[in-house]
């Protein structure tokens, strides 16, 4: 039986773009207009500081003030979720109280990266999280932390009071298939766009979307359609998503999808240090892949 509160993250929730000023800085006003934007356009969740949102390179105070804005715009209509992992116990801990104290919905822990920990120690590591009191999303994203939290750790994690779901982006959907298997109380959400529809297919309830940044109401409708059974539907979206979809990989997340963003014109294309602006090239095969998307019409 799936846990109760795991049922609440499901759909298409955005792994929301942290946009930056011509000088740097975190633009609070464009990033409240955008979780407004996606109340609109039908996204189910917001995720703040989440990779996407370039949270590496994110201070604590920026954090914090990025929740609080999109709580503000939020106001319990659709949930809100803050990325508080860490490399470090200790400061995965202090920012998921934090997520807690501002009113965060629940919090999406990425595995730590760079150190290599073992499955028993980030079976630790989440069950020291999840005593926060605040809802648990994990994260495995093998391709930027180095470790795979595997299906065996999550399906002893399910036995947690707290943690609730996982999202999935290790890219193997046999991998999702044991999770479901072994650890069915908890809630999979796709990690990975192109793996969503597939991910659906075998029980996951939803994705934390990149895509979603450009296509919200699109990504949204694809989820939905296959959920009320119109499966067909559902592939139309996916397939003619499914080149943007790649193209926004072509380098690494997020730099093409803020060059597509002020492509389309919905914000600035502004990186962070030692982000740098995708290629001519990168922004030449997104051009054409926003066009077979039907984002940008000729």
């Amino acid at each position: 039986m799936m846990k109760k509160g795991g049922i609440m993250f499901k759909g298409s929730i955005v792994a929301l773009i942290t946009p930056f000023d011509d000088k740097g800085n975190v633009d609070l006003e464009t990033y409240k207009r955008l979780v407004g934007w996606h109340i609109e356009q039908g996204t189910d969740g917001i995720l703040v500081a989440g990779c996407t949102g370039e949270s590496f390179t994110l201070h604590e105070d920026e954090r914090d003030a990025l929740l609080s804005a999109a709580l503000e715009v939020a106001k319990g209509k659709i949930p809100v979720i803050m990325g508080t992992g860490a490399s470090e116990t200790k400061l995965a801990v202090q920012r998921t109280e934090r997520a807690k104290k501002i009113g965060a919905d629940a919090a999406l822990v990425i595995t730590p990266f760079g150190n290599k920990p073992t499955q028993e120690a980030l079976y630790n590591y989440y069950r020291e999280v999840a005593d926060v009191g605040l809802p648990i999303i994990m994260y495995n994203v093998p391709s930027r932390t180095g470790t795979n939290l595997l299906p065996q750790t999550v399906a002893r994690l399910s036995e947690i009071d707290g943690i609730v779901a996982i999202k999935e982006a290790s890219g193997s959907v046999d991998q999702m298939s044991a999770i479901l298997k072994y650890a069915p109380s908890i809630t999979l959400l796709s990690g990975d766009d192109s793996l969503t529809l597939p991910a659906l297919a075998l029980g996951a309830k939803g994705v934390v979307s990149t895509i979603a940044n450009i296509a919200p109401q699109d990504f949204a409708d694809m989820v939905r359609h296959f959920q009320n059974g119109d499966i067909q539907h559902a592939r139309e979206i996916h397939f003619r998503l499914y080149p943007l979809m790649k193209a926004l990989f072509l380098e690494g997340n997020p730099v093409p999808l803020k060059a597509a963003m002020e492509m389309l014109g919905i914000c600035s294309g502004n990186l962070r240090p030692p982000l740098t602006p995708a290629s001519q090239k990168t922004r030449e095969a997104l051009e054409e892949a926003l066009k077979q998307a039907k984002l940008i019409i000729e």
